[in-house]
Parts: structure tokens; C-alpha cells; sequence
């Protein structure tokens, strides 16, 4: 005691031996499926539906024409069913072959005359007649068109067209010249109006000058076209614009365009989406009120704001992609950054610049590798490739560098309205197999016979999850894999060898495609044996508001709601099965309603039968695990208390590791394991207990070879899933039994 002790007394003391270490954090599902955007291989926790739908969509649209239509994968329908009740879902994206981010490049300012303040680009173009009219003289008609992609891979171009050549009539209107007639060597300039730029840089495709001419001269004539930058700062040509010229005239011959050089516009620095998927491009043409053709609730674009030369600041915004210039939606806001690498308000400090990559794809022990020094603090950008302007003030606050002004971006939300280009979603089949129509070669899109096209993107997401120490899951889902699919059966072996050689984890599996008999669900269960899996049967109907239409859904779909809800009102140590804790509150129908011998069929082959009741509903009506050999263990209830137990008691006692092996220490063990095996056992998750960490399992060899041992024994509690009443018919006047 710290106390000093002089004179006679009582003197007592607390000793809390009640106290549980801090970091047992809430502990729940994982789902590997693909979404509509959102990192890629990348296990992202989440913890309501609302998150899920921010960081990875919910609905989309597939298709074209008159068959487009809305969809969403089953990976949606399992994170709103399980975050219902759940705390927290680990969600691992699927994408396959060269998926990449959407990304977009910031600029400085351009001179608004020449193109990034370089020199104009031109060349030239000759045209020889060989009809000859009259003695000395060459007469023809030709019409030649000057075009240029607006955007091209993403790129978004704003072009204006200025023409030199040999005496141009003045006379030329917006699209069409007539009659050029080109008698002596003068030089005139042509520039598109205002109304003509505005609709090359609004059109987003091909634009054509076309121009029609009769050419009187002798020998040939030299066209010259020199191309600057539109008259708006921020928007500039990449290097890669090319224009051409060709005739339609019989009578003229062509050359290629050539020998220009574009001046362009350096960034400021590039913004790179943090979800994947051709989703995040915004790129595209601009309509009224700056609306991206492109855009939508899924994407999002930029918008630089509040330039300061003085300061060297200026303002980032990222805004949702279908908003317009009169009702912006603003999702993030960040203001007073810099390019100065040694200001607290550094663009890559403030935004963040880090990205993972998944390293050793394919092969047994896959890892991501974190790169970049900032974390990302923006939900939907990193920074990269920034000009940096270090120090922009000096200690009287005066611009160091009159050059740094130009590394600033420019004021307005670049071209094409801050879009974003780039993003591809891999190798995906189209059209993809939903719902009911999954195949064994197309599972939304994937086909999980090919390494390319999804296998290994799933062995990889399995791989990931091993890691015990990163991923404290306990449930494992896979829904839109079904095992009668020799292709899906692959990976789902793998899920179930992951969760047994976890020890901590459980997997629901769907044994059969739709439309599939009690004999084939029977059959696909008896290829297994373990009790960190189990089995449903049959498929689900449910409705989707979002979608608008009525969908069918594997078991594995809806689930883990009914396990999530069970945990939530009960533990993990009861049944998520009955009427209490099992009825599928969201299910129109099943696929089948099962009779009383059907549920016995499925019962006995370790199928969990999801049977139909009157003014009831869908209910789960079984509780096996896939282990063959009856015990304790052949039940789910039982199984996910194990996990639970040994959940706990690892989490909490970890903080003893590397503590001396003593008396006291074995017995923090005790104060820690013995009262949370208690509140299992008054929560009616056992019957009785017993733990044992002392001299006797601690011998002095244990302790040499630097062991601490303990024992542990239990007796769970058992469901009654079998209900037996007799009733017994008496004569009058007998005395019923004690």
C-alpha cells in the first residue's frame, strides 16, 4: 500500500480484478462479391447500409436500348440485409483483369491566345488541280473539313481554329465558304465565332469545319492552319491533337496534316480517384447549366476555387457528378491549400496521397502494400504528381519565385466541368449473369473457370481474409457462388479451408443454382465435411424498390441478416432458426414450399430447409453444419459459440503475452476468462464450465520452454429441435402420476 501506516487501524483497499483490457472491438461479417464502384481488392470495413451505398453504390444500370434496366449485385442485397442488425461488415470489391481509377490532370493557366503559352502549332496542306480550265490558269472546286475529336480516351480537348493562307476572303462565315477565290498572296485570318466555339466545346464529338472553295490560281495552293487554345484560361489542348484535312473532290490531291507542335499546359497537380470502375468517369460533354452528360449519383467532379497569387492558396471542391452550375452538391470542401511541401495546408497533407496495391496476386499469400506518405483524409481523392512551390512566401510574406504563380490551378472546374477519366472495370462479361440466370461461366459479370476473369481475383480476396491478425471476422458470405458449378466449387473450397484453418470464422454456402432439386442440394452437401460451414435450401424472392422489379436470391444473399438479427436479440450460442429468430421478414416467397418430408430429406442430408408457413412466412428451419459425424459440433449455435469463446479470450488475452510467467499472471488470466464464461453461462450459452491455469498444466518444463498453458472446459447448452409430447388418455376417476 502507498499509504504510510503509523497508528492501530482498519484500513481496506479496492482491487478491481473485474477489469476486461481495452480492444475488443466489435466483430462481424465479411462479404466478397463486386460492387458498383469503391476500392478494388481492398477488405474496407463499413458500418450501416448508408456507408456501404457512399463507399460502394447500390443500384446500376446494364444494358442498351430497349433492354437496358436496372440491376444490383448480390453483394448490396447481403450488406443491407446483415447491417440491419450487424455493427460492422468487412466488404472485399471483386474486380478482375486491368482495372484501374478514374483519374483527372489539374492545370495551370495557359495563355488564352497561344496554347499553353507555347507556340501556336501549324503546317501545311497543298492542293493541285489537274483539270485545266484555261492557258496558264488551274480552276476547281473542292470542299476540305478540318475536324478533331473533342475527347479521346478520356482526354477533353476545346479547340479554336485559326486559318492562314494565300489571300482568304474575309468574307467566310461560321461553318461554310463559297467561291474562295485566292488572286494574290495575302494573309486573313479565320476564327470560329463565339457561338461556333461554344458548340465545338459542347458538342463532345467530331465537329467539322466544312469548307467549300473554287481556287483560281496557277500551280498550287498552300494552306495554312495554325490552332490555339479556346479563350477560357483553364481550358487547354493536350499534346496529342492532331487535326486533318481531307477532300472530297476528285480533282484534289491530299496530304496529311503535319509537322505542328501543340504548346500545352503544365499541372498543377492530378486527382485520382480512390474507388475504381469505368462508373467514376464524369468525362464528357457539358450541357445547360454545366450538367456532365456523364454525370451521376456514383461519380463525382472537381471545381478549383478562391485562387490567391499573394498566398499561393486556393480551394478545392469535390462535387457529386449530376449536379449543376445553379445547384451544386457539395461532398467535400477544402480550402486555403497549397503546393508548398513544408505547409501544414500541403495539398497531399490535407487531401492525402496514399494508395494500396495488392502484391503476389495468384499466389498463396497475397499482400497489400500501402505506398505514398499522407493518409487519405478525402473519402473519394488522393493527390499525386503535384508541381511543388516549396516555401512560396518569404519571411516578409513577399512571393519567393514570381514563376510559382504559374504552378497554381486556375479558377473554374477545368475542362469538361473537373471531370474525371480513366476508370475501367477490367475484364467483365457482358452481358452479366443476375439473379437467377447465374451461370457456371458468368457469376454477375465473372467467370471463375478463367484466372483472368475472376478466379483469382476471388482466391486472391480469400488469401487476404486469412490474416487473423488484420481481419477480425467471424462470418464469411459469397453470395452469387453456388456449388453444384464445378467453377464456383473450387473457390468455395477454398472459403470453407480458410475458416477451418482460422478456427474463428463460419461460411454460408448456397449448394444449388436456381431450379435446382432437394436430390442435387442433398448431393452437394455430402461433398463436405466440417462444422465452419453450412447449407440452405432453396432459393428466395424478395422485391427491390430500387431496382423496381422482384429478384431471386440464393440463401446466402439474406442470411446473414437472420444471423445478425439472432445475435442482436439473443447471442451467437442460440439458433438462428424458428419462428423467433429465423423468419425472413423481406421474402415474398420461396422457391419452394416444402413439406414436412422435404424438410426431413434436407434435414438428414445437412441442408437447413427455409420452410413456409401459414400467416407466418419464410422461416429458416434448421441449424446443422456441414461435419458428417454426430457430436456437439454438427450444430450451428454450438459451432459460433466456440468461435465466439475463443474470440474473446484470445482479444483479451493477448495483453498477457510476453509477461512474466508467474502466479499472478496465470491468475489475471482467471479474472479475465472465469467472469466472461460466467455471463455465457447465465446468458444461457452453457451449462457449466470449468478453467484450469495453475501448477498442475504450468509444470516448471512448461515454464522452461516458455509456455503458459491453460485448460478449458465446457458444456454448451442444446437446442430443442425436437419438441415430444405425450398425451396420455385416462379412465374416469384415476388419479393422474406424480
Amino acid at each position: 500500500m502507498a499509504e504510510k501506516i503509523v497508528s492501530p487501524g482498519v484500513f481496506t483497499n479496492e482491487i478491481d480484478q473485474s477489469f476486461l483490457p481495452a480492444g475488443i472491438a466489435a466483430i462481424g461479417a465479411a462479404v466478397i462479391g463486386p460492387t458498383v464502384k469503391g476500392p478494388a481488392m481492398v477488405p474496407t470495413q463499413v458500418s450501416s447500409y448508408s456507408e456501404y451505398q457512399q463507399v460502394f453504390g447500390d443500384t446500376f444500370t446494364s444494358g442498351s436500348g430497349d433492354v437496358e434496366a436496372k440491376y444490383a449485385y448480390l453483394t448490396s442485397y447481403t450488406a443491407k440485409e446483415y447491417l440491419k442488425s450487424g455493427n460492422t461488415l468487412t466488404v472485399v470489391r471483386i474486380l478482375a483483369g486491368g482495372y484501374s481509377a478514374a483519374s483527372t490532370e489539374v492545370s495551370t493557366s495557359c495563355d488564352p491566345n497561344i496554347v499553353g503559352g507555347g507556340a501556336a502549332a501549324s503546317a501545311s496542306i497543298t492542293f493541285v488541280s489537274d483539270d485545266v480550265l484555261g492557258t496558264g490558269l488551274i480552276e476547281a472546286s473542292c470542299s476540305f473539313t478540318v475536324g478533331e475529336s473533342i475527347y479521346t480516351s478520356g482526354s477533353a480537348r476545346t479547340v479554336a481554329f485559326v486559318f492562314t493562307g494565300s489571300g482568304w476572303n474575309p468574307a467566310v462565315n461560321a461553318n461554310t465558304a463559297t467561291n474562295l477565290y485566292i488572286p494574290t498572296s495575302s494573309i486573313i485570318q479565320y476564327s470560329p465565332s463565339e457561338s461556333l466555339r461554344n458548340t465545338i466545346n459542347n458538342s463532345g464529338s467530331l465537329h467539322n469545319l466544312n469548307m467549300s472553295a473554287s481556287i483560281v490560281t496557277q500551280g498550287s495552293v498552300v494552306i495554312t492552319m495554325d490552332y490555339k487554345g479556346k479563350e477560357d484560361t483553364y481550358n487547354c489542348l493536350d499534346s496529342d491533337f492532331i487535326p486533318t484535312i481531307a477532300t472530297s473532290s476528285n480533282s484534289m490531291s491530299m496530304k496529311q496534316f503535319q509537322g505542328g507542335h501543340n504548346g500545352m499546359a503544365s499541372a498543377s497537380f492530378n486527382l485520382h480517384a480512390l474507388s475504381f470502375g469505368s462508373t467514376l468517369n464524369s468525362v464528357g460533354p457539358i450541357g445547360t447549366n454545366s450538367v456532365l452528360k456523364s454525370g451521376s449519383v456514383d461519380n463525382f467532379r472537381y471545381e478549383i476555387a478562391n485562387r490567391n497569387d499573394n498566398k499561393g492558396t486556393f480551394s478545392v471542391y469535390i462535387r457529386r457528378g449530376d449536379d449543376t452550375s445553379k445547384r451544386k452538391t457539395y461532398l467535400e470542401q477544402w480550402n486555403n491549400l497549397t503546393l508548398d511541401p513544408n505547409s501544414p495546408q500541403y495539398i497531399a497533407k490535407v487531401l492525402g496521397d496514399q494508395i494500396y496495391t495488392l502484391r503476389d496476386s495468384g499466389g498463396t499469400t497475397p499482400f497489400l502494400q500501402l505506398s505514398g506518405s499522407y493518409p487519405n483524409k478525402s473519402k473519394y481523392v488522393r493527390v499525386e504528381t503535384i508541381e511543388k512551390t516549396y516555401n512560396y512566401l518569404d519571411s516578409n510574406g513577399n512571393i519567393r519565385n514570381g514563376a510559382f504563380t504559374g504552378s497554381l490551378p486556375v479558377n473554374g472546374s477545368g475542362s469538361y466541368g473537373g471531370s474525371f477519366s480513366g476508370g475501367s472495370d477490367g475484364t467483365v462479361q457482358h452481358p452479366q449473369g443476375f439473379y437467377k440466370d447465374i451461370s457456371n461461366t458468368n457469376t454477375q459479370g465473372y467467370n471463375l473457370g478463367t484466372a483472368a476473369q475472376g478466379k483469382t481475383s476471388y482466391e486472391d480476396a480469400i488469401n487476404l481474409l486469412r490474416n487473423q491478425d488484420e481481419y477480425d471476422i467471424n462470418l464469411l458470405l459469397l453470395p452469387g457462388l453456388v456449388n453444384n458449378y464445378s467453377n464456383h466449387a473450387v473457390i468455395i473450397t477454398k472459403a470453407i479451408q480458410m475458416c477451418e484453418d482460422r478456427g474463428d470464422c463460419f461460411t454460408i454456402i448456397d449448394p444449388v443454382a436456381y431450379n435446382s432439386s432437394l436430390t442435387e442440394a442433398t448431393t452437394e452437401a455430402s461433398a463436405y465435411d466440417s462444422s465452419y460451414a453450412a447449407m440452405y435450401y432453396p432459393w428466395i424472392q424478395i422485391y427491390d424498390s430500387a431496382v423496381g422489379n422482384y429478384v431471386w436470391v440464393p440463401p446466402s444473399t439474406l442470411l446473414p441478416g437472420v444471423y445478425a438479427f439472432s445475435d442482436m436479440v439473443a447471442a451467437e450460442w442460440f439458433a438462428p432458426a424458428g419462428v423467433n429468430r429465423g423468419t425472413v421478414d423481406n421474402a415474398i416467397q420461396a422457391e419452394r414450399k416444402l413439406t414436412h418430408a422435404n424438410r426431413d430429406t434436407l434435414y438428414d442430408g445437412n441442408i437447413n430447409p427455409i420452410a413456409t408457413f401459414p400467416n407466418t412466412g419464410v422461416v429458416v428451419y434448421g441449424q446443422k453444419t456441414l461435419q458428417k459425424k454426430a457430436s456437439a459440433l454438427d450444430r450451428i449455435n454450438v459451432r459460433r459459440l466456440l468461435i465466439a469463446a475463443k474470440k474473446f479470450i484470445a482479444s483479451a488475452t493477448r495483453f498477457l503475452v510476453f509477461e512474466q510467467n508467474t502466479s499472478a499472471t496465470r491468475n489475471r488470466f482467471l479474472n479475465i476468462v472465469n467472469p466472461y464464461l460466467e455471463s455465457v453461462q447465465q446468458r444461457q450459452g452453457l451449462y457449466a464450465f470449468k478453467v484450469v491455469m495453475d501448477e498442475t498444466n504450468n509444470t516448471p518444463d512448461v515454464i522452461d520452454r516458455n509456455q503458459m498453458v491453460g485448460q478449458i472446459f465446457l458444456q454448451p447448452t442444446k437446442t430443442a429441435e425436437f419438441i415430444i409430447i405425450d398425451f396420455n388418455i385416462l379412465p374416469t376417476g384415476a388419479a393422474f402420476p406424480e
